[in-house]
């Protein structure tokens, strides 16, 4: 049986995080720059849809390419914390403008799997993950610039779901909120609450200092917009998974919780477009690129 690889915070290292909200999914991206260095990383970018016009737009992806062009910073690394169900990635859009290496979780072939065919992708899409330049197995190392960085498994809301640790911040995708607002579903295709716990339970074995970002935040009753909170702020404070809330009592709420949830409204585009690392799927015989609408399939 293969041992768990050991996840290396450290907390000497302070990348500056800079954050970009977008406010239409209530995304969080992140430009991560190494502070030794003008190395940075982006981190789960997001492509703009007028879902009802079929319209597609790049204002928050220009955000990101202008801040990176003002401060002179060279772009290494674009990272996809998963493969997101309620926005459309914006990824190769900056790759194209800044350079760097697309990098997702090795898992993205199951992902591709499930829905390549629910959305009846045909054989010209791929479902091995080349569509991105490296995939991410458990505990694999890269850099940025001179900051170590390293890739946590964390499966349960999607199979693909990883958390990356640079320096002392780890970028969790949706796999936890800020205390307030608990973790996230678990039903969605390769889901499953169980597997969640323990991923969590992971995360939240990191140092207590350990910097968390939210990839989310849906500002519960109504208080101001956060997106960094601690594994040590977590344990003590997470309404879903502090400190003693067993793995049982967890599945129960999270099952139950999820029974009561919508489809999220940009689920069918983001899918199609994020198994494909950001492309559009290919244009038909008259030149015009359509998404799916799968009738009954989720």
């Amino acid at each position: 049986m293969s041992q768990t690889p050991k996840i290396n915070v450290d907390l000497d290292v302070k990348p500056e995080v800079v954050p970009f909200f977008d406010e239409d999914t209530n995304t969080f991206s992140y430009v991560v720059r190494d502070p030794g260095s003008r190395a940075c990383a982006v981190v789960d970018s997001v492509m703009d849809i007028d879902y009802a016009a079929g319209r597609i737009s790049f204002t928050g992806a220009d955000r990101i390419i202008a801040y990176v062009r003002e401060h002179k910073l060279e772009v290494e690394w674009l990272i996809e914390t998963h493969v997101h169900a309620d926005h459309l990635s914006a990824a190769p859009y900056i790759q194209e403008a800044l350079g760097g290496k697309l990098g997702i979780g090795e898992h993205i072939v199951t992902v591709q799997a499930t829905f390549g065919k629910i959305f009846n992708a045909g054989t010209e899409f791929a479902r091995d993950g080349s569509q991105f330049d490296r995939l991410f197995a458990d505990g694999d190392e890269y850099h940025v610039g001179g900051m170590r960085c390293q890739a946590l498994h964390t499966p349960g809301h999607t199979p693909a779901c990883m958390v990356h640790v640079m320096g002392d911040a780890a970028f969790v995708g949706d796999t936890l909120f800020m205390p307030d607002g608990g973790t996230a579903r678990a039903d969605f295709p390769g889901g499953d609450a169980r597997v969640l716990y323990r991923s969590i339970r992971r995360v939240l074995e990191l140092p207590g200092a350990t910097r968390l970002f939210m990839c989310h935040d849906y500002q519960p009753d109504g208080r101001e917009l956060e997106y960094e909170t601690t594994v040590a702020s977590e344990r003590e404070n997470n309404i879903h998974v502090h400190d003693g809330i067993s793995e049982d009592d967890f599945v129960r709420m999270r099952e139950a919780r999820d029974a009561t949830l919508g489809m999220p409204r940009l689920i069918l585009p983001s899918l199609q477009v994020n198994m494909r690392a950001g492309h559009l799927p290919e244009a038909d015989d008259n030149g015009t690129v359509y998404l799916k609408l799968p009738i009954n399939a989720l």
